[in-house]
Parts: C-alpha cells; sequence; structure tokens
C-alpha cells in the first residue's frame, strides 16, 4: 500500500475494518429492534435511508476537481482495495439479485453463468489487465485512439461503450425499482427514480475517486448480505452453517421431490390442463388480429354490461384487463408467443435439475460461456478499473483481488439456488391455497410471483407456481421464515450491487461522451472545469433516461446483462487483444474488425429476439458468439492486406508486452 499520500490512504485497512464492525452492529440493532416489535417498513426504510445515506457521504467528501482524480482515481487505489471496488462494480444486479435465480429455474445449465463470468477474469489477466494499465489512458476509448490512431476507432469505441454500457445499466436500475417497490411500498416505476437519487450522489461530484470508495463499502455491505441468509438456511436444514460444502444434501431432496412431484396425478392433471392453454394460445396467435379485436370486444362488453351498482373492484378488475391487452398485433404476437413458451414448458414433466443440458442444449450452454467470458474481459467499465491503481504490478495484483471478492459470491450462488428451490418444493408447493405465505403476496405486487389454481382443487401444485427469476435472492428469506431484518439486509445488499455496477456504468457512459467525443474530439482546448461540468450533466442526463427505459421491464435483468456482454465482446475484445498482442494491427484492421463484430452482433440479437432470425439455433443471449470470431479475422486479414503501424508505434505496443517499468500516463 502507498504510504504517505493521504492519511486516508494511510489507514484504509482501519477505516473499512471500523466500517464493517460498525455495519454488523447496525445490523444487530436492527434484530433487537425486531424484537422489541420495529415494524418490517420501518426496518426497511432504516436499511435504505442508512445505506443510500452512507454512500451520499462517501461521494460528497469525495469530491474533486482533478481530472486524474475524476477520472481514474488519481492512479493511488491500492491492489487490494481496487479488487474489492472492482468485485463491487462487477457484481452487479444480474449476480447479486438474477444469478442464484437463473440456476434456481435452470438448474446445472444456469451454471454457464457462472462459468462464464469468473473465467473471464482469467482472460483479462492473461490478456488484458496489466498491459492497458501500461498504456496509461484514462477509458477504453482513450486506449483505441492512441494505440490505433485518429478519431475513427475513437469513434466507434464511444458508440459500442454507450450502447453495451446503457444495455446494462437498464439492469441495474432494474434491479433498484424492484428493490424499491418491495422493501419501501412503493410502485416500481416510481422507486427507478427515487434509486437514481442514490446513484447519482455517489458518482457526480468525484466522479472515479468517489466511485471507488464508495464501491469498496458497497462490496462489504453486498458480500454480508448475499452469504448471511443462505449460511442461516445451512444450519437450518443440515446443521452445518457452511452452505457451499453442504447444499449436495439439499440436491438429493431436490432430485427425490421432482421425481415424486413427475408422478403425482394431481400434478398430471396440471401439466394436460397446461397443454390446452397452450393450443388456446396457438389458435390466439393465429387468427391475429381477429383474436385481439374479440378479447378487447368481450371486455369492452363485459363492462359495459355491468349493473350501475356492480361492485367498484368489479369494474376495475375489468378495466385492469382491458388496459393489459396488447396494444397492436406486433405486441401480442411477441406477448403470446413468450405465453405459450411457458405454459409449453408446464405441461411436461419437470425436467431433473442436475441433468445436464436439459433447459439449454450443449451448443447453447456453451456459446453463452464463452460470450460471457470474453465478455467479461471486454466490459469498459471494469476495464477501466485497472488504470486506478499505481503501477503495472499491482494492476496483475489486482486481477486477482478481483477474482478473489467475486468467488466469494459465485462460490455461493448455486448453494442459494439449491436451498431456495428445497424451500419452495418441501414447504410451498402442496399447501392449500387459502393457507399460502404472507410473502407471496408481497411478492405479487412487485409482479414477480403468481399461482393460479389451475385444477381448481384448491391446493397450489407445483406447475401453478410462477417464481420470477429476479425474485429468488431477495425472496428468500421470506421463503425460509428468517427474521425480517435478514430480509431487509439481503435488500440492501440487492441495492448495493445495482448502485455500485450503475455508478461505474454511468461513469463509463458520461466520460465517453465528455472525456473521449467533446474534449479528444470536438473542442480540445477546453477547461478542466468546463470538462467536468458536462460530465457531471451528461451523467444526470443518462441517468434519467435509463430510468425511464428502465420502467418498461423489457425483460429478466439476467438476460439484459448477456446482451450487453454480447455487445462488448464482439465490439472491444478483439480489437483490445489485437492491440496488445500483434504490433501489425493498424487502424484499418482496427476498424473493420469492431464495425463487423459489433453490427453482426446487434444483427443477430435484435433479428432473433423480435424477428425469428435463427443460425444454428444460437439463441439471442449468445448472439456475441458470431461478432468475436468475425472481428478477429477481419482485424488479422485488413490489416495485412494494408500499411503497417508505424516502427514506433510497433516498438512500443511491445515494450506494453514486458512485466516492467510503466508507460507514461497522460495526465493533465
Amino acid at each position: 500500500m502507498a504510504k504517505g499520500k493521504s492519511p486516508f490512504l494511510d489507514n484504509l485497512g482501519k477505516i473499512y475494518a471500523m466500517y464493517t464492525g460498525g455495519f454488523i452492529l447496525f445490523v444487530i440493532g436492527l434484530a433487537f429492534g425486531e424484537k422489541m416489535g420495529m415494524s418490517n417498513a420501518s426496518i426497511g426504510y432504516t436499511y435504505m435511508f442508512a445505506t443510500i445515506g452512507l454512500y451520499a457521504v462517501i461521494g460528497i467528501s469525495s469530491r474533486t476537481a482533478k481530472v486524474s482524480e475524476y477520472y481514474v482515481a488519481g492512479r493511488s487505489v491500492p491492489a487490494l482495495f481496487n479488487g474489492m471496488a472492482t468485485g463491487s462494480d462487477w457484481m452487479s444486479a444480474a449476480s447479486f439479485i438474477g444469478m442464484a435465480g437463473t440456476i434456481f429455474g435452470f438448474g446445472y445449465d444456469g451454471l454457464a453463468y457462472i462459468m462464464g463470468w469468473t473465467g473471464g477474469y482469467v482472460l483479462l489477466a492473461v490478456f488484458l489487465g496489466p498491459y492497458l494499465r501500461k498504456f496509461g489512458q484514462y477509458t477504453i476509448p482513450d486506449f483505441l485512439g492512441a494505440r490505433y490512431g485518429g478519431s475513427a476507432a475513437r469513434t466507434i469505441g464511444i458508440i459500442a461503450a454507450i450502447v453495451a454500457s446503457f444495455t446494462y445499466l437498464i439492469a441495474q436500475v432494474t434491479g433498484v425499482g424492484i428493490i424499491m417497490s418491495r422493501f419501501l411500498g412503493i410502485d416500481f416505476q416510481i422507486g427507478v427514480f427515487v434509486g437514481l437519487a442514490g446513484i447519482l450522489v455517489c458518482s457526480m461530484l468525484g466522479g472515479m475517486k468517489a466511485v471507488t470508495w464508495t464501491q469498496v463499502a458497497q462490496y462489504i455491505i453486498l458480500i454480508l448480505a448475499y452469504l448471511v441468509p443462505v449460511t442461516v438456511m445451512s444450519y437450518n436444514v443440515t446443521g452445518i452453517p457452511v452452505s457451499e460444502v453442504m447444499y449436495g444434501q439439499v440436491l438429493q431432496k431436490i432430485d427425490a421431490k421432482e421425481k415424486v412431484i413427475n408422478a403425482d396425478p394431481k400434478e398430471i392433471e396440471v401439466m394436460a390442463l397446461w397443454k390446452k392453454e397452450v393450443e388456446k394460445i396457438d389458435a390466439d396467435l393465429k387468427n391475429l388480429p381477429a383474436s385481439l379485436d374479440a378479447k378487447r370486444q368481450a371486455l369492452n362488453d363485459s363492462l359495459a354490461a355491468l349493473p350501475a351498482d356492480a361492485a367498484a373492484a368489479e369494474k376495475e378488475k375489468i378495466q385492469k384487463a382491458i388496459a393489459g391487452l396488447p396494444k397492436n398485433p406486433v405486441e401480442a404476437k411477441e406477448k403470446w408467443e413468450a405465453a405459450k413458451k411457458s405454459a409449453t414448458e408446464k405441461s411436461k414433466p419437470i425436467k431433473p435439475y442436475l441433468e445436464p443440458f436439459a433447459r439449454l442444449d450443449m451448443l447453447n450452454m456453451l456459446a453463452l460461456t464463452f460470450c460471457l467470458m470474453v465478455g467479461t474481459a471486454g466490459l469498459p467499465h471494469i476495464l477501466m478499473r485497472y488504470y486506478t491503481v499505481p503501477s503495472v504490478k499491482q494492476a496483475r495484483i489486482s486481477v486477482g483481488w478481483s477474482l478473489f471478492f467475486i468467488f466469494l459470491l459465485y462460490f455461493t450462488a448455486p448453494a442459494y439456488a439449491a436451498f431456495a428451490r428445497n424451500e419452495v418444493l418441501s414447504n410451498v408447493v402442496g399447501l392449500p391455497i387459502a393457507q399460502l405465505p404472507a410473502w407471496m403476496a408481497n411478492w405479487a405486487k412487485v409482479g414477480l410471483v403468481s399461482f393460479k389454481d389451475m385444477n381448481a382443487d384448491g391446493i397450489l401444485q407445483f406447475y401453478e407456481l410462477t417464481i420470477g427469476a429476479d425474485a429468488i435472492v431477495l425472496a428468500t428469506p421470506e421463503i425460509a421464515g428468517l427474521p425480517y431484518v435478514i430480509s431487509g439486509l439481503v435488500a440492501a445488499g440487492g441495492l448495493a450491487a445495482a448502485l455500485s455496477t450503475a455508478d461505474g456504468l454511468l461513469l463509463t457512459i458520461s466520460n465517453s461522451l465528455s472525456h473521449d467525443l467533446y474534449y479528444k474530439m470536438i473542442n480540445p482546448k477546453a477547461s478542466i472545469l468546463k470538462r467536468l461540468t458536462i460530465s457531471r450533466v451528461l451523467l444526470v442526463i443518462v441517468a434519467i433516461i435509463s430510468a425511464w427505459v428502465a420502467t418498461y421491464k423489457l425483460t429478466i435483468i439476467v438476460e439484459l446483462v448477456a446482451w450487453a456482454f454480447s455487445i462488448a465482446a464482439a465490439s472491444f475484445f478483439p480489437a483490445l487483444v489485437m492491440g496488445i498482442w500483434d504490433k501489425r494491427a493498424n487502424k484499418a484492421g482496427a476498424l473493420a474488425g469492431m464495425w463487423a463484430g459489433f453490427l453482426i452482433c446487434l444483427f443477430y440479437m435484435i433479428g432473433s429476439r423480435f424477428y425469428g432470425l435463427n443460425w444454428f439455433g444460437v439463441k439471442t443471449i449468445s448472439s456475441g458468439l458470431f461478432g468475436i470470431p468475425l472481428g478477429f479475422i477481419m482485424i488479422y486479414v485488413v490489416s495485412r492486406m494494408t500499411a503497417p503501424p508505424s516502427p514506433e508505434l510497433q516498438d512500443f505496443v511491445e515494450s506494453v508486452r514486458i512485466p516492467k517499468g510503466s508507460a507514461a500516463a497522460h495526465e493533465e
């Protein structure tokens, strides 16, 4: 750790140790408060406002007017703490909220997310992290401009960084909205904007400096919040509080329970009813647009036929059904096809949780793993973190610490999913509808839990229950009957994960516009004050736009994130790797590779998601599979067909690969 730079840097260990101890005492205090009669709502508000207030204090106290501090935290962050900040920056709402939920639903095949997201850090350590630090820039478009020369490479870098980061950002804001709406009891559309304030106070005044020290604080909260519930569940179920080791016992219980469910006559009856539902939806799809018009007319007729003294609730129910209808045949086709897919899955016996390739075939599981790995090593907001350490050596060490801090959560996620699935199969499925636990109604209000008594027997069957992937981690403490203080802790952890990543993404987008576009390409003579002011204004504008887009709930969080990874993988990874490891790679090759990878990825992503495009059966979330190899091929071939870079640049590229020294950072 660097000494003598500031009292804060010299005492980082003590400061964050005291912070951790203080937070643990805070949680214990709330636990006593709950025993003394403190309401759930009060606990939720206390968690939210205390943690957001804490992040605000750190963000405001880290305000700066220095360019190097705003963009790269003064290049003074020790490796250990940069690893922690990177872990926080990396473990977004997708990791904290969505990943265990995805494994809950996908079983063995959900491990693609864990293998991809952790394996990506190996690529990052081997191919990129230390070498980018030695280049000494501020942003990834900065690197592309310096390595390949001119504004053209910087331009595609800016475009790709904004598209990938904005897609990722929407997922984080969605996570914030879910947490706010459930634990503060406010509407989702309002919750995303309330959470927006927490995002902005962390990053607006201090840039990367503020974001870094806030992210360290957020990591401590999110990892405690993730480990505590599953540790308690492990102790309650197995008697040993080490979930990562003991969930093997639970997997056996899940397997046995699934076999019982598949043989249950009542469950078979429900499957048959879902099969009929598939036939109805199929008929509606074939008869569009007439089927949509008929549904709307039938509801309007029902509303008109109600007597004048009809109950307000009955009118409201029909009006809500009318409002919930698709607005046009295109929207109807998309919604009904999704409903048909869900109903089709429920019309068949449960696929074994432990069976490989039961829900994702081998091609798609390997493709998803590959895209997530390469995307991890190409995400601009993560790569920027390795500009903040003092030296190349610290960058290498930082990658190792990053992987360790991420490992703590990722190693636990499969256990979290298993214990949650066991709780649902053992203690929820089979209950009388009239005796369903309160948590189901609470999460139904958020739209992440629903049930339908298909066979009208008054008992909840497995396929009569739908739990959204984004609800599993947040709802598990309630599902397991744990004290509400733990539910609030998990919500605080999820909020920390979403805010920390949102901060990094917002900074990436605003810096791409203010530093790379405005300062580097439009007005190189702009003053420091003007540059930082523009960056802060853009940060607010982008945050508001992302919150507005998030209100539409485009898809589940993990899917949104997978899109961002494919875009980053296809756009950046080939150009970054070739820029470091192939001194012959030139501007023409980089432009051809980046544009080709970026556009083919977007083409397949949009085409497969909305227009039925299907190449070799590859799913939308793995769209980067086509852009990544195309990018490498184009860079290599076009670079060999055009003039090589200057000898000076080739010598510099070779020097970057030498694991000693430090290239001059362009500080201002």
